[in-house]
């Protein structure tokens, strides 16, 4: 079992002030202390029932770079990408770079997306719940191509690219992994089945129905389900002393053995260094092997 780090919140006690010095020590206190993992959000306003829309918020990929500055190890991606936020071609462009700069540490996460309230703010696309994941599926379609050697054109529903030019690809071999987070059992995990590489789906009584449901879509393809990276969403709630260590490091072994592969835990409420090294003391090296 690994763990990863996730940023949902931005509204810390120093402000905008000092929230590329703060976010600079926790990216480098997660990478030191072990976190497979370092992801933030792709929205534009805070989301429910994190905060209220007008707290501060990022854009998740400019933020993503500045995180890679300030790291060496960690992997870092989305939680996740609506697809129908970004034009496919420029998706792809935006991980490549992030992949490369990272020296081959960028993950793509994307999924259908939810929020209607920022994309009727800011005048961003929000089709049809139906188009969405038509969007989402040709988006898996065309990023798997731009990172092949495979330049030809590429025509769907709702995309129309005359040339997949990628130069330079990315350094992850075969191409950045591809998480698909959601956990509708129609669509979503036949997408994952069908696609990625990795899946997000929330910590809640439901997982175990969702993972059999993710390997029966995996069997009606022919996939192995062995070769998708299960991380589940949960809580970074070990307390400010550790007084909820042997909590959290339960629910950690009940999710490895259902058959996850990570927990993605957030959030911080600002700098809170001491418990993201309490993590990678107490936990991590534990966890690696649940």
């Amino acid at each position: 079992m690994k763990l990863g780090l996730q940023i949902p919140n931005f509204t810390w006690p120093g402000g905008p002030a000092t929230l590329g010095a703060d976010l600079a020590a926790i990216a480098r206190a997660a990478d030191e202390a072990g976190f497979e993992y370092l992801g933030v959000m792709d929205h534009f306003f805070q989301i429910p029932p994190v905060g209220p829309a007008d707290h501060d918020m990022l854009e998740a990929y400019t933020a993503l770079g500045f995180l890679a500055a300030h790291t060496e190890r960690v992997k870092l991606l989305t939680l996740v990408t609506g697809a129908h936020y970004r034009q496919p071609g420029l998706l792809a462009k935006t991980v490549t770079t992030l992949d490369v700069l990272s020296g081959g540490r960028g993950v793509l996460g994307i999924g259908a997306g939810w929020y209607e309230e920022e994309a009727r703010g800011l005048g961003l696309p929000f089709p049809p719940l139906k188009d969405r994941f038509e969007i989402l599926e040709e988006t898996l379609r065309f990023v798997r191509q731009m990172w092949s050697d495979d330049e030809s054109a590429f025509e769907s529903e709702h995309i129309h690219a005359e040339r997949l030019l990628n130069s330079p690809q990315p350094l992850a071999n075969p191409h950045p992994p591809i998480l698909v987070g959601g956990e509708g059992e129609k669509k979503t995990l036949r997408l994952v089945a069908q696609y990625a590489d990795a899946c997000n789906l929330m910590a809640s009584d439901e997982l175990p129905r969702k993972l059999d449901v993710l390997r029966a879509h995996c069997e009606a393809v022919g996939r192995d389900f062995k070769e998708i990276t299960v991380t589940v969403t949960d809580a970074l709630d070990v307390g400010k002393n550790g007084e909820n260590l042997d909590e959290f490091k339960a629910r950690l072994r009940k999710y490895a053995g259902l058959g996850v592969d990570a927990a993605i835990v957030g959030s911080l409420d600002g700098p809170d260094l001491d418990v993201i090294k309490l993590v990678g003391e107490k936990v991590i090296p534990e966890a690696a092997a649940y």
